[in-house]
């Protein structure tokens, strides 16, 4: 089984901030979000 690169996920570099790193996270989870795509099972799959 392989890893997953969580900064690549992110699309950040590896030495980013800290703040950096937790916008990257926010901003992508929000875009994903259930809430945000009623009906799109893609969304919701890139989500988790």
């Amino acid at each position: 089984m392989s890893k997953r690169d969580y900064y690549e996920v992110l699309d950040v570099d590896r030495n980013v901030s800290d703040g950096d790193l937790k916008k990257a996270y926010r901003r992508k989870s929000m875009k994903h979000h259930p809430d945000r795509n009623p009906g799109d099972s893609e969304a919701e799959k890139k989500f988790k």
